[in-house]
């Protein structure tokens, strides 16, 4: 049980400790660019281990019970699916907010007059991530796990 909890935790503080290294080269003045690269390595790591030690049996939290009700390759592949269409949106309405809201801020400062039509912009951004939220809910209520 104490593996359960110790090696998320080696992992997390791997991953921690060149942010401690760029954040010293930040402040001395010199380029973060190897203490990323390393960041990088790490992460790149802890993932590799992370996708071999279930396949390799070698860590096994599931029991026997929960083993009989266990989801199908369908199923998972619709929860990836719902995952992906929210976090892809969201990353397209985060793209598109970055973009338009300065413009808009600009063009309202300049005249008041032009709030409602930059806001209008602003919320087309915000709509892309609706539309990915609305597609997963359809996706998760048509599994029928």
């Amino acid at each position: 049980m104490l593996i359960y909890f110790t090696l998320p935790l080696i992992a997390v503080l791997l991953l921690l400790v060149p942010f401690a290294f760029m954040a010293k080269k930040i402040r001395s003045g010199k380029s973060p660019k190897g203490a990323f690269i390393g960041n990088l390595c790490t992460f790149a790591g802890i993932m590799l281990a992370a996708f071999i030690v279930p396949i390799g049996n070698f860590v096994s939290a599931a029991s026997e019970e929960s083993t009989k009700a266990a989801l199908s390759t369908g199923t998972g592949l619709g929860y990836l699916a719902a995952a992906l269409a929210v976090g892809l949106s969201c990353i397209g309405s985060g793209i598109a907010v970055a973009a338009g809201a300065p413009a808009a801020i600009g063009a309202t400062s300049e005249d008041p007059k032009n709030f409602v039509k930059a806001l209008i912009f602003v919320v087309l951004g915000e709509g892309i991530a609706l539309y990915g939220l609305l597609i997963s809910i359809l996706i998760i209520s048509n599994i029928g796990g």
